[in-house]
Order: C-alpha cells, then structure tokens, then sequence
C-alpha cells in the first residue's frame, strides 16, 4: 500500500489561496446510542485526554464505559439537539461562514473559510484535502478553543499533523495556539454579559465556569488553569466586577481523580443555601453552544442550584454568532495570517501568462 496519497491534479490556470480552518471538538452525527458510541471510543482513546496506560484503560473504555454512557449520553444529546443538527456544529458551521464573509468586507479577497472537527465529522484530515481540492496552499488553523489545553488544543493539533504524514505536498501552516487575553475576545464576552443584563436584569453572583481537567494536569505544567484564571480576571475587570460579585469554576468532572475546583455544580448549591436568590452562569471557556454548556449547566445545573434553595438561575449564551464575537475571530485570524494578507490571488490574464511560460519552460500540465 503507498505510504503517501496521489495528489490532485495540478495546472499552472490555477490560483493558489489562502484558507482558515476553525477546528472545534467534535460531536456524535445523531442523538443515539450508536452514533454516541463511536463518538466517546474515539474521544475517550485520545492519550491526551485520558492519561492511564493503555492496556487498563482499553479495559475500563470498553468493558465499562462504552457498554453503558452511551445510552445515557444519547438521551441528554436528544434533549438539546437542534433541527438541523448538533448545536455545536450548527454553530461551527454559521462562525466559519460569517468569518469568511467578514474577511472579504475586510479586503481580503480568495480567502476562504471551513471548518472541521477533532473528534467525529467532518474530520480535519478530510477537510484539509477538500481545501487542497480547491488550491489553497496556506492553510492558518484556528483550534476554537480560548484557553490553552494539552487535552484540546494539543491534541487537535496532534491531529492537524497526523492527517499531513500522507501528504507529499504538504500546505504551508500556521496555527492560533490560543486567545485566552486577547482583547476582542474579552471584550466580546463583556458584550454578551451586559446584553443579558440589559434584558433580564442582574443576578447577584456572576459564576464562570469552565471546563474541567484533572488536578494532576496542573502539577504537570499545563498552562490551562492559569489561562482560565486570566481570562476571568480581565472579564471581571472589563464588567466592573467586585471580587464578591463573581466566582470561578469548573465543570464536567468525569471519574474518580481530584479535578481543578471548586466544582460548578457543588458551588452553586453552596450558593443557594447560602441565601444567593439568582445566579447568572456564563462559561468562557466555550464559543459555541454544545452539550456541556446546555444540557449540564442549562439543565443539571440549574436544576441542583434550584433544589438547593435558590429562585432563578440564568444561563447566559455562549458567544455563538453574535457579532461582536465574529469581529473578534476575525481580529485574530488577522493579526496570525501576517504577510499572507498580501498574497492575493493574481488576476485571470497573469494566471493564463504564468501557464505559457511554465509550458515554455517544458512543463507539460
């Protein structure tokens, strides 16, 4: 079997671009058991995400966990799935073509935009060759994850690199480690808070909650926490916040091990029966709405704080497609695309010169 793929054909009438790729973490094709099933065998095998060596863990994954979640699973999936699809990738899917259009109001003329996922479909490797098809040659890859993570920024780009072993011409590449502080980012969030506020109101306690990651990361030296740390920080700062008018957390535990806390769910009830009435929830850490974000907090979440003695619990939206959050991406994608910004494609008549001369010279395509 060839080791590397066969490359598309190639002619000198073809204009080489530049494309953006928005990478996010993927989501099972359906709200079933089966679909859910192939989605965590692929997700939950990841050495980056799971770190217990590999014999025990096939053990566990398969005579465990994979006979049972995925049922489980499904039924919380159904119960946010959106009509034409999974939230996440619905909400991918709308970012990559607003980015793209927001790029061309920009200037930027050829450049275009897709987007891919980590675990499930559309895979990165297939995403890459569909721009390939398509002549783009420099490729700025954008993991949509804002802070910094070894189990999803690196293990994404793990991947960005195993799809390009078979390539024989391998794109130029550029990748966002992360955005955690950038300005736009931050002020998008900020955007999003006081909208809320504005149409229902202020809750006593603003909760950020962000995803989880065993404790044991952070004594191994993964940025995450600080990063996370941060970023509340400077949404606190950019919202006017007190230090008693917001708390940080973490969400999504999974297994035994200590997590980063406090733990969201464990802070909210401690909230409620400390007299807290309302509590605004908003988590940073996502860019798009998916199953953590509205069926944990939407629903478990609120659901514990409410049994805990509180009154209202609100949870405000991830950024989505709002538009301050589109101009943020493009902020970024700006400032990392560099020189590449002018590399525009050339007109119609220089492509048709470039190809007689190339023929002249004796190329035969």
């Amino acid at each position: 079997m060839a080791r590397y793929r066969e490359e598309p054909p190639f002619s000198h009438e073809a204009s080489e671009h530049t494309a953006i790729v928005l990478a996010n973490l993927g989501t099972p094709d359906a709200p079933t058991a089966p679909a859910v099933r192939r989605y965590l065998r692929q997700f939950l095998w990841d050495p980056r995400v799971v770190e217990i060596p590999r014999p025990l863990w096939w053990l566990i994954l398969n005579g465990f966990i994979l006979l049972a979640r995925p049922a489980r699973s499904a039924r919380k999936y159904a119960a946010i799935w959106m009509p034409n699809g999974s939230p996440l990738r619905v909400h991918t899917e709308r970012q990559a073509k607003l980015l793209e259009g927001a790029l061309a109001d920009a200037g930027l003329r050829g450049v275009s935009v897709d987007y891919a996922m980590r675990y499930g479909e559309p895979s990165i490797g297939a995403t890459l060759e569909r721009l390939c098809a398509t002549g783009a040659r420099r490729i700025l890859f954008v993991p949509m994850y804002p802070q910094y993570a070894a189990s999803t920024t690196a293990s994404t780009l793990d991947e960005l690199a195993r799809a390009l072993l078979a390539w024989r011409n391998v794109p130029e590449i550029r990748y966002v480690r992360g955005f955690h502080d950038h300005p736009a980012y931050i002020g998008a969030l900020a955007a999003a808070v006081r909208a809320h506020w504005a149409e229902h109101g202020r809750a006593g306690r603003l909760v950020m909650s962000f995803h989880g990651v065993p404790r044991a990361s952070l004594d191994r030296g993964d940025p995450y926490h600080c990063e996370c740390r941060k970023s509340a920080r400077l949404l606190a700062e950019a919202l006017g916040l007190a230090e008693d008018e917001f708390l940080v957390s973490f969400q999504s535990r999974f297994g035994r091990a200590e997590w980063l806390k406090p733990y969201t769910q464990a802070s909210l009830e401690e909230l409620a029966r400390g007299g807290l009435a309302r509590a605004d929830l908003l988590c940073p850490g996502f860019v798009s709405d998916c199953l953590e974000t509205m069926e944990e907090i939407g629903l478990e979440c609120k659901a514990a704080f409410l049994s805990a003695g509180g009154r209202e619990f609100h949870r405000i939206e991830c950024l989505n497609e709002r538009p301050e959050w589109i101009e943020a991406l493009a902020a970024i994608v700006l400032a990392h695309l560099g020189h590449w910004r002018e590399l525009e494609p050339p007109e119609e008549s220089e492509l048709a010169l470039r190809a007689r001369r190339a023929r002249a010279l004796g190329a035969t395509r």
